[in-house]
């Protein structure tokens, strides 16, 4: 009985105390709100999940963006989930085309290389590459040509439904990309932060496909070419799987970010509202380094 009370009068010392877990997110909450303070006139979302800790922070978590090329990613696992259940082999090749159908009255529409962040796959229009080839493309540097190709190939409602088989519930995937007529109208592709979290989770965790196209999807991941938002302000040794979008005031990234001490944990920065494109990096950068620093701290 004595050794009992001891117990809850140190536990009533160090509530009082105000001792806080080691993976309390208060402060980084307060860290990140002075960052976006300066955009008074944006909108942001975050998500963040320590796979290690399992500490999770959400911020605007299931505020609903435009998703941009963050969508990119789930056509990509679309892509390898019907490959792995036969209906084509990841590595069969295709024909690049560059003549689409819009989703409002199936009239065609082409892409402009001028307008695109890939120009090389233009030069292979009519001709086939592997599957595997336009995914790379797709992720690594962005092809909207690739992800046209792609959507066309695996079908954008396949791609929804098996975003919510993951548990996502706001995010969709709608229609390939510069359908003019689509967007006029509002028929955008869409996502949360949170949503996007539980899709940059589940290939962290290998629960997304076999693991043999999990991992090869994250080897595509890791081959990204545009780091300068989640891997921006972080050490150099310090790795960076992940999926960028931007246009018109609009700029997200979405990763998974592995320590040299083999933890790891996933990150998504959405926005919109700032147009200038520098400091839309600076702020989603900064709030990279902050959540990294309060990773790190955590385990100490």
């Amino acid at each position: 009985m004595r050794y009992i009370l001891i117990l809850l009068f140190g536990g009533m010392i160090s509530c009082a105390s105000g001792t806080k877990p080691a993976n309390d997110t208060g402060k980084l909450g307060r860290q990140i709100e002075a960052v976006f303070a300066s955009y008074p006139d944006a909108v942001f979302g975050v998500a963040f999940r320590d796979l290690s800790m399992g500490t999770t922070f959400s911020r605007n978590g299931d505020e609903v963006f435009h998703a941009a090329s963050t969508m990119k990613t789930p056509v990509m696992i679309e892509a390898y989930k019907q490959a792995a259940q036969g209906k084509f082999s990841i590595t069969d090749s295709m024909l690049v085309k560059n003549t689409f159908s819009s989703i409002v009255d199936g009239s065609p529409y082409s892409l402009d290389s001028t307008d695109d962040s890939e120009h090389d796959l233009y030069l292979h229009v009519g001709r086939k590459l592997p599957i595997r080839e336009i995914v790379f493309r797709m992720i690594t540097v962005s092809s909207n040509l690739a992800t046209n190709n792609m959507i066309e190939l695996v079908g954008a409602k396949n791609v929804t439904a098996t975003m919510r088989a993951l548990g996502t519930t706001k995010m969709q995937v709608l229609r390939g990309v510069e359908d003019d007529k689509a967007f006029e109208q509002g028929l955008n592709n869409t996502t949360t932060a949170n949503d996007l979290m539980l899709v940059m989770e589940s290939i962290a965790n290998g629960t997304v496909a076999d693991k043999k196209s999990t991992a090869d999807m994250l080897d595509i991941l890791l081959h990204q070419q545009f780091k300068r938002v989640i891997g921006g302000k972080l050490p150099a040794d310090v790795k960076v799987a992940n999926k960028t979008g931007a246009f018109k005031g609009v700029r997200h990234d979405s990763g998974i970010v592995f320590l040299p001490d083999g933890r790891k944990y996933v990150i998504v920065l959405l926005s919109r509202g700032i147009e200038d494109e520098e400091k839309s990096v600076e702020a989603l950068a900064e709030v990279s380094r902050l959540v990294y620093e309060f990773v790190v701290s955590s385990s100490k």
